[in-house]
């Protein structure tokens, strides 16, 4: 069926639907966009719905880039829904469903390429024209806090030991834990089967509070990375309705563990091969050579991996933060890891970015590194064997220097465009520039 036909099916489907959340997404991952009444929803579909090009590139607090406000004076663009991702919001009070749009030009001739969405698709042709399939899944960690702060501001956890303190520890695995917080839990899988959502496990982490999700592999990373915002969205919107928090900050405090993203990616051919796998444990070349690509390319990419301040505290020894590039079969203290087992399912696990990340942009890079390595048939250097953890780190660990590796490779450039290069760079320095002006509390405790 045509985009059209989709979305004539769907409200044929679900004919009380009243409202429409059109969902666009910036460079840090967030939901902008528009409420439509369902009048007007057919517009989008035919081409006639524009939004500021710049709603690509807001900064975490929604503010607009001035330097490419004045350089594009603003200019709309073309928004292109994904007919796809119709489906109806369970949470909302009225009858609302929501669509996801990539942005276009001011013609809606071509799409624009400061949208993340369409930057992973750029990287997805490529990988096209080569004959090959990237086959994609999501792991994402967060934490479930109560509605209100406490004193000072901060969280506070949902788990709590017999004295009312925060738990020592998550209860990893464990399934008492999980019982304790089943209605919740229910009701995020209840919302994510509603919206097609393929939730394949959830369990408790090793932070208290903290748990892990994890969505079934997709042959299509677009829709991979879809699913992974939305599943996002339903798991802090149905937290929200029984008032909790779920936050997927990456390090929330600085002395438990932060929430991590791992992602996992294998190749097929033409014939839905995995090329991965050749019959044996090490696996293909191919493997060596994309394994290569993302620790040849990783410095470049923590800029996208490590989004914001916050993301580097996460970034130290001793917090399950991979600090340098490296790999190794069956070893969860290493960058890249390669999961043992059946060898159809071989596959790349990377194991950097954080919760916080933007998935499509978290997506394309890995990607994009993987292509460099076999695009340039790189060698792997030797897996690591052992605690990956005592390593000397060599990845940038603090913003400033994964914003200037970012902004001076080529290989982001290439790959992911020159214009979302420029574009993430100004936002993420717009972002930088508010914290570095600050004044904290530790200073006023340290120095007053």
């Amino acid at each position: 069926m045509t985009p059209r036909q989709q979305l004539d099916q769907f409200l044929l489907d679900h004919s009380d639907i009243e409202i429409f959340e059109v969902i666009l997404h910036d460079l840090n991952g967030n939901h902008r966009g528009k409420w439509l009444p369902t009048e007007q929803i057919k517009k989008l579909f035919d081409g006639g719905y524009k939004m500021a090009q710049t709603a690509c590139s807001l900064d975490s607090w929604g503010r607009d880039i001035e330097a490419l406000v004045a350089e594009t004076g603003d200019t709309d663009g073309v928004c292109t829904p994904h007919a796809d991702t119709l489906c109806r919001v369970p949470w909302a009070d009225r009858p609302t469903a929501q669509v996801i749009v990539s942005m276009g030009s001011f013609n809606g001739d071509k799409p624009y390429l400061g949208d993340c969405r369409v930057v992973l698709d750029t990287v997805l042709q490529r990988y096209k024209a080569l004959g090959l399939t990237p086959v994609v899944a999501s792991e994402m960690e967060f934490h479930l806090f109560e509605l209100d702060p406490d004193q000072f501001g901060a969280p506070q956890h949902s788990q709590r030991a017999f004295d009312g303190s925060p738990a020592i520890g998550g209860h990893t695995y464990g399934i008492d834990a999980m019982r304790d917080t089943a209605p919740l839990m229910d009701a995020i899988a209840q919302a994510a089967e509603q919206q097609q959502l393929p939730v394949d496990t959830l369990i408790t982490e090793f932070g208290p509070s903290q748990f892990e999700i994890n969505l079934y592999h997709q042959d299509c990373a677009l829709r991979a990375c879809d699913q992974g915002s939305m599943l996002k969205r339903a798991i802090r919107s149905v937290a929200r309705s029984q008032d909790k928090v779920a936050s997927f900050m990456a390090k929330p405090f600085a002395e438990q563990v932060g929430n991590g993203m791992h992602v996992h990616f294998s190749l097929l051919d033409n014939q839905g091969n995995n090329l991965f796998d050749n019959g044996t444990e090490q696996g293909s070349e191919l493997l060596n050579q994309a394994v290569a690509g993302c620790l040849a390319t990783m410095a470049d990419s923590m800029a996208i991996f490590a989004p914001n301040i916050n993301s580097f505290r996460r970034m130290v020894p001793g917090c399950y933060a991979p600090l340098t590039p490296n790999w190794g079969y069956e070893n969860r203290t290493t960058a890249i890891r390669i999961p043992g087992g059946d060898g159809r399912a071989r596959r790349i696990e990377h194991r950097v970015a954080g919760a916080d990340a933007n998935i499509y942009l978290t997506v394309a890079s890995m990607l994009a590194g993987a292509l460099y390595g076999i695009e340039n048939k790189l060698v792997a250097p030797a897996p690591i064997q052992g605690d990956a953890g005592n390593i000397e780190p060599e990845l940038p660990h603090f913003w400033n220097d994964a914003l200037a590796a970012f902004d001076h490779s080529t290989f982001i450039g290439d790959y992911l465009g020159a214009e979302l290069q420029r574009n993430y760079s100004l936002c993420k320095r717009m972002e930088k520039h508010e914290f570095d002006i600050r004044v904290t509390a530790l200073e006023y405790d340290a120095y007053l």
